[in-house]
């Protein structure tokens, strides 16, 4: 049967065998055809739609009204036109191009140093939680700035917008196999929506350092002594940067005196904490909400303004805890050598529900930005997760707004990409040659850049000095005849010829 019967019985081995057909003709000139009216579709259509075209269109196991295979001799889809997307990330967030990833690297090492000087050991945990974790009490901010979903499995997860819920999660999953104290450190991606300022975005980096098992101010004391000494690393001094130091006992003490009911208190704390955020009328009407009277809102609001620990115990007397603790965390502070950095300020409460005594913040004293970083004792944390309380106090300290201050105080650091060599091969086939080259050197802990490609010595030497390569290794005819290969040291110009075993 000639191709051109074949296709009068079947059209649709007609279409498909067509251009076969026509190509088969004497003349072998490209023709034109015309494409069955079945086949053409009216306007685009997407992937799916095609699919689900496909799909209701066969019936009887699988097979086509028509008969055969469904789908064997299908078109291809049409193939809607691609838009150029958006190359910005997401809003609030943030790539790291080459130059930005060494600035990141390098402030990390810091945070590793310190937390090695320290004896502290490294954890980590998952970006993804159970949302639960983050939901503790109404008016927290940080209810409202979760980023939360369902997935596929009908569970409610967040990504985290802080690390300290799972620490208390990890420590409880562990339970009674942990030795106590613990000293963990963590650096992690944390997300919150949040309104965007300088410093502040929808995602950032924080650095946590957190002791367990340990009920006393010594602590403390030992956390704010690390940040001095991270702080001290990077060229921050006493002049940049101080701590402000109160106690959550502070509040309890006074409100105690106004029988302000215990459940309240969280509540109380975290309307504290937005008094330098938010007009005074506007603190003193959400204390009233919450059914504080006039007179506990003037007294709380006084004690709130002062800066002296002296005055402080003026007012509630030397035998409370909250005077008691914050005395001793100042005399240590003399021991460690860092009293110089820290100042009593009875407005520092912290936002977050689940601090219980000593709080703090680091703040740059000129007060461009906001704070640099904060933490205290949460002694209860635990137990709202169902655990057994564990002694427990700690911080966080995020990657953004210790970059700026760096940038207000000139103090970012020149990273440039530095390579120890970079290996070519002056002629094609001896590639080979400059791989095992830049094997050897690599197996001796030395970065090589190869040259993988055939390029001028003019490009080479370019390529040298963008990278800032301390030396270039050449791959000779002549030189390898001899076993050896061309050196030059770039700082200097010297230039030599070596064997490659004696090449260190």
């Amino acid at each position: 049967m000639s191709p051109l019967s074949s296709s009068l019985l079947n059209p649709r081995l007609s279409f498909s065998l067509k251009p076969l057909f026509l190509f088969s003709q004497s003349s072998f000139a490209p023709r034109k055809f015309q494409i069955p009216r079945q086949f053409v579709s009216a306007k685009r259509k997407t992937f799916s739609a095609l699919a689900s075209e496909q799909s209701s269109a066969t019936d009887n196991g699988g097979r086509s009204g028509g008969g055969g295979r469904s789908g064997a001799l299908s078109p291809s889809p049409v193939v809607e036109e691609v838009q150029r997307i958006d190359v910005n990330p997401p809003k609030g967030t943030r790539d790291f191009p080459p130059e930005d990833m060494r600035l990141r690297t390098w402030l990390f090492n810091h945070f590793r140093e310190v937390s090695r000087l320290f004896g502290f050991e490294e954890v980590d945990y998952p970006v993804l939680e159970s949302e639960v974790l983050f939901i503790r009490k109404a008016g927290e901010e940080i209810r409202d700035q979760l980023y939360c979903f369902e997935d596929r499995g009908n569970r409610r997860v967040a990504l985290r917008p802080e690390l300290t819920p799972s620490l208390a999660r990890l420590v409880i999953q562990k339970g009674k196999s942990l030795s106590l104290p613990l000293k963990w450190f963590a650096i992690g991606q944390c997300w919150r929506y949040e309104r965007m300022t300088r410093g502040r975005r929808r995602e950032h980096y924080q650095w946590n350092m957190d002791i367990l098992g340990l009920p006393e101010v010594t602590a403390e004391a030992e956390l704010i002594s690390s940040i001095v000494a991270f702080f001290k690393r990077i060229g921050i001094t006493e002049s940049d940067v101080g701590f402000k130091v109160s106690s959550r006992k502070v509040l309890q003490e006074v409100l105690r005196c106004y029988s302000v009911p215990e459940n309240l208190f969280g509540k109380v704390c975290i309307i504290i904490d937005k008094i330098e955020k938010i007009p005074i009328d506007e603190i003193k009407r959400e204390l009233n909400a919450t059914g504080l009277s006039e007179e506990a809102i003037e007294e709380l609001l006084q004690v709130l303004s002062i800066k002296s620990l002296t005055k402080l115990e003026e007012i509630l007397g030397g035998a409370g805890e909250a005077v008691a603790e914050l005395k001793e965390l100042f005399s240590l502070a003399e021991k460690f050598g860092y009293s110089e950095w820290i100042q009593f300020d009875a407005s520092v409460v912290r936002g977050l529900a689940y601090y219980t005594g000593i709080v703090f913040e680091g703040f740059d004293r000129q007060g461009k930005l906001r704070a640099i970083c904060g933490g205290g004792r949460y002694d209860r944390l635990l137990s709202t997760f169902g655990g057994d309380d564990v002694p427990a106090c700690g911080f966080g300290f995020g990657d953004a707004v210790i970059v700026e201050l760096l940038k207000e105080k000139g103090l970012l650091p020149e990273l440039n990409l530095e390579v120890d060599n970079i290996v070519c091969a002056l002629d094609y086939d001896l590639q080979g040659v400059a791989a095992e080259v830049a094997t050897k050197l690599r197996e001796k802990g030395q970065s090589v850049d190869l040259v993988l490609e055939s390029k001028p010595l003019k490009w080479v030497f370019k390529r040298a000095a963008r990278t800032n390569v301390q030396r270039l290794v050449l791959v000779g005819n002549t030189e390898w005849q001899k076993g050896m290969v061309g050196v030059k040291i770039l700082s200097s110009g010297e230039q030599y010829e070596i064997k490659l075993d004696e090449l260190e």
